[in-house]
């Protein structure tokens, strides 16, 4: 069977492993466009402490989680998978009450978790951070390098005989593709619906998303709105929720209604595939929308920050999880991560001195001994934000796979993404029921 994947993320480089893996003809497409959700994550695999009243994203999540140490033992590299546990902090014990009765709910059906425990002193395990606070620690919780995992499932693929190609891909009305090598921008008309936002009840998504109908700023630890930058205030009208028509008119005025594929002098070639899997994150509806298939996805951007704390060893620090606010975590080398902004501003994908300011002040207020940490790296991506209902893994079409939507956790559940979306691509059975990541009709 030949397959194209499109996308080289960890869900589309996943897919091409496991579709490698059963013999399959795979080709994978990418666009190499900034904002790339994959290349931007922190690495954070804590699932058991979100979605809490929604049974098929934590099923989801979960089962990422699961699917790790196996897939790093049929790797056999050094991916920067460590479990070092989690701290869920906050500054009055009785914050992590609610929490606290989650993760022993639900210890019975994922005792991977480990034995949950209060420490009274966190800043014994995490030393930057502030006294006073009190937290509940998740030993189960994992920390992984996203770029790695996916190089290395993109170089497993292209051991078993898959090809990498660079390109803009989109699909036809029956499902073929379509590969631009010229310049190529790639669009999405999908927009937020009304229950896109947080506020599940979540441990990390309690923080509501407001405006993310209007394309304005959504903050996790600042509950007020800031006023866009100029730039951002002039998002196209898919990207800040303007009427259909309007959109519409928009979409066909740039080229992104099954036209957005090429720049001038670009060549464009047919793909051959009996199947297609499209993992493009964010803009999958643009490469999925020539079929006359909506794809409810929209990007929501992420600020982070790599620093170096000369001297401190920090490989074995736990990740570090406020109820709302800043994460933190550690890697080898003395380095430390602080993330994320959670930004509804369109296909927009800048670094800003304002997202910038707010991830290192809220972080520096979680952990005042990061201050003297020297900046070394700061990321961005658009993640791929399901408009309310879980991500979906399913069929758009006879011959096309949709794997997307994971939001902030694509790290946490992506490889196991590309594990259901391989499977449905060769018609096999899936070891989750896909009922609930389906289209909706």
């Amino acid at each position: 069977m030949r397959v194209t994947v499109i996308g080289s993320g960890i869900v589309g480089a996943s897919a091409a492993y496991h579709l490698s893996s059963h013999g399959a003809d795979v080709v994978v497409v990418d666009a190499d466009l900034d904002g790339q959700a994959t290349a931007a994550g922190a690495g954070i695999v804590c699932p058991w402490v979100d979605h809490p009243d929604d049974d098929a994203w934590y099923a989801l999540a979960r089962s990422g989680a699961r699917h790790y140490p196996e897939l790093m033992e049929a790797l056999g590299e050094d991916l920067g998978y460590e479990r070092v546990g989690a701290l869920l902090v906050a500054e009055d014990p009785a914050e992590l009450e609610p929490v606290r009765a989650l993760l022993e709910r639900r210890y019975a059906g994922a005792p991977e978790m480990g034995e949950v425990s209060v420490v009274p002193d966190p800043a014994r395990l995490f030393p930057p951070l502030a006294e006073g606070l009190t937290a509940v620690h998740v030993p189960g919780a994992a920390r992984v390098d996203g770029r790695a995992v996916r190089d290395a499932l993109l170089r497993a693929a292209v051991r078993q005989g898959a090809e990498l190609r660079t390109g803009v891909a989109t699909l036809t009305a029956r499902g073929e593709v379509l590969l631009s090598s010229g310049d190529g921008s790639v669009t999405s008309g999908a927009l937020p619906g009304p229950d896109a936002g947080g506020g599940d009840g979540s441990w990390r998504q309690a923080a509501p998303v407001a405006g993310a109908q209007s394309g304005t700023r959504a903050d996790a630890w600042e509950p007020e709105e800031r006023r866009a930058a100029p730039e951002e205030r002039r998002a196209a009208p898919e990207e800040r929720g303007a009427a259909p028509e309007e959109r519409g008119a928009a979409l066909e005025e740039r080229g992104a209604v099954g036209k957005d594929r090429a720049g001038e002098g670009a060549t464009e070639e047919k793909v051959a595939a009996d199947m297609v899997v499209v993992a493009a994150g964010a803009w999958s509806g643009a490469v999925c929308r020539p079929l006359g298939v909506e794809i409810p996805v929209f990007p929501r951007r992420g600020q982070i920050v790599h620093a170096v704390l000369d001297g401190a060893d920090t490989a074995g620090w736990p990740i570090v999880l406020p109820h709302v606010g800043p994460y933190l975590l550690g890697f080898p080398g003395s380095r430390v991560v602080v993330g994320a902004t959670v930004e509804d501003v369109g296909f927009v994908p800048r670094v800003t001195m304002g997202g910038l300011e707010e991830v290192l002040r809220a972080g520096l207020r979680l952990a005042p001994g990061l201050a003297g940490a020297t900046v070394t790296e700061t990321r961005v991506g658009l993640r791929p934000v399901r408009a309310g209902g879980p991500p979906l893994m399913c069929r758009a079409g006879e011959r096309v796979v949709v794997a997307t939507g994971l939001s902030a956790y694509g790290l946490t559940a992506g490889p196991y993404a590309g594990l259901l979306a391989a499977r449905l691509a060769l018609g096999e059975p899936a070891p989750l029921d896909l009922t609930p990541y389906r289209l909706p009709s």
